[in-house]
């Protein structure tokens, strides 16, 4: 059983997320676009001089470059995975959200 058998609606829906993906993506690792960021958009000036603003956008865009890339892997193979990567893409998912919050409360700190 492959992806394509297990999928509903149509195929345009994935390629749209993914370049929605991977514009977001290159917005973020290009260092700006900090307002995209959840949390960090909202804080208050105090809080944002807390961050170097450049890395965290550019954490946050690498993370999201990772969730992207898979995106493409199962656009371009969804006649050919098996079912079960559905699996490993949400295990990946999950554990890179995990890295970005870590990163992003370490590393970008000022």
């Amino acid at each position: 059983m492959t992806l394509k058998d297990v999928s509903n609606g149509p195929d345009w829906i994935i390629w749209i997320v993914f370049a929605a993906f991977a514009v977001i993506s290159i917005i973020l690792l290009s260092g700006h676009g900090a307002n995209m960021i959840a949390g960090y958009n909202s804080a208050g000036k105090e809080e944002k001089n807390r961050f170097n603003e450049k890395k965290l956008c550019r954490v946050v865009g690498g993370g999201l470059s990772v969730i992207t890339v898979l995106i493409f892997i199962m656009a371009i193979g969804e006649s050919v995975l098996p079912a079960s990567f559905s699996n490993v893409f949400i295990v990946v998912v999950v554990v890179d959200c995990a890295a970005i919050i870590v990163l992003s409360n370490t590393v970008c700190r000022r």
